[in-house]
């Protein structure tokens, strides 16, 4: 048996709550927007009567907006929505100059028709003032659907893996049982096959960053794929957090880097003529890199979400055409969105895996010692 156990060791709690760090840090990123100086109108009376409507109890003749319902998903919001026009309530925290620090329930807002606390929230789900003339900054610190979420995610992650650690520590040299029998080839594919062969020597210093990357990014894939709570939530389908994880990455890199990573960005080995247009590259390179794994994520994963919700719509597209073409397209979207969630499954291991591929060979890179150097 491989020497395992001596890994998850290494993984105390104290490392382990390397995912509390990022899930608080996404949080603030995800959801500490300036969202004051919203221009006027941006709420009229028709869209407040609109949402009266449709929340108000005669749902009879609401027919369903495939593309709103779709958006509505893919976004974040004040609620979580359960089932029919059932939700549940999520904390509203606002920080405002004037009143400080405001806290109260989502459910006060009643579904977008009423302000409260001089609150209330526009077309988009973005917390504004009630006054439309009102220009003073407020920063919404709310715990958001896509912020209870990863919440939830890191629980389940500490449960897993400090159950882990716990279990080989009491069982030091035995085969995992149960539920750590699946995880275990996750955790040793990640340590041979991507973070021995990408970074090298040094891989054990990294192997708690790659571990807490990959888990959160392919956990969260997972759960948005599940339809119901607390399923549901498009959590690296929101730019905010895959460029904190993209961040996240540049920083480690270039703060690690050593002389022979850096001397190859501003003193390549190219005929200094060449200097001009090589070093702007390079540089380029550097930015490049995390701005491409950020973007990689978020497109992958929303527009998974957006395919296999649009299959599912065509449903009530063709129904509200005709009865008949709706049972006719039932069978068909059905067996299309079954078989795109099925597809999701694979893809959100792979964007999992793929984050943290790159992450790996980025850090391989910026530690790599040029021994060939001293050859020559």
């Amino acid at each position: 048996m491989p020497d395992f156990s001596r890994l998850v060791a290494n993984l105390r709690i104290t490392k382990i709550l390397v995912v509390i760090g990022f899930c608080a840090f996404f949080s603030l990123s995800a959801r500490s927007n300036e969202s004051s100086h919203t221009p006027s109108g941006q709420k009229n009376d028709a869209v407040t009567a609109e949402h009266g409507e449709k929340h108000a109890g005669g749902h009879g003749d609401e027919k369903m907006d495939p593309g709103k319902m779709i958006l509505e998903h893919i976004s974040d919001a004040h609620d979580w929505h359960l089932f029919g026009h059932t939700s549940l309530p999520l904390p509203v925290i606002v920080y405002t100059k004037s009143k400080g620090l405001t806290f109260f329930m989502s459910s006060k807002f009643e579904h977008g028709t009423a302000s409260y606390e001089g609150f209330k929230l526009n077309e988009k789900n973005q917390l504004v003032w009630a006054d439309e003339s009102q220009t003073e900054a407020l920063y919404d610190l709310s715990i958001t659907k896509n912020v209870a979420a990863m919440m939830i995610a890191v629980l389940v992650l500490l449960l897993i893996m400090v159950g882990m650690a716990r279990t080989y520590k009491a069982r030091l040299g035995k085969a995992p049982k149960g539920f750590h029998n699946l995880i275990e080839p996750l955790i040793l594919f990640l340590r041979d096959d991507v973070a021995k062969s990408s970074i090298g020597p040094r891989y054990e210093s990294f192997m708690p960053l790659l571990l807490t990357i990959f888990f959160f990014i392919f956990t969260n894939n997972i759960f948005g794929l599940i339809p119901i709570f607390p399923g549901g939530a498009n959590v690296t389908g929101n730019i905010a957090i895959t460029m904190v994880l993209a961040l996240v990455v540049f920083l480690t890199v270039n703060l690690i880097a050593n002389k022979y990573y850096w001397k190859h960005i501003f003193m390549p080995d190219v005929p200094v003529a060449m200097y001009l247009i090589i070093i702007p590259i390079e540089i380029l390179g550097v930015v490049l890199r995390p701005f491409v794994l950020m973007l990689r994520l978020f497109a992958n994963i929303t527009a998974g979400h957006i395919i296999i919700l649009g299959f599912f719509s065509l449903i009530f597209i063709f129904g509200a055409m005709s009865p008949v073409a709706g049972y006719a397209v039932s069978p068909v979207s059905v067996a299309f969105t079954l078989f795109m969630s099925l597809l999701e499954m694979l893809v959100a291991f792979l964007q999992a895996f793929v984050f943290t591929l790159l992450t790996a060979i980025y850090i391989g890179m910026a530690i790599e010692e040029h021994h060939h150097a001293e050859h020559h």
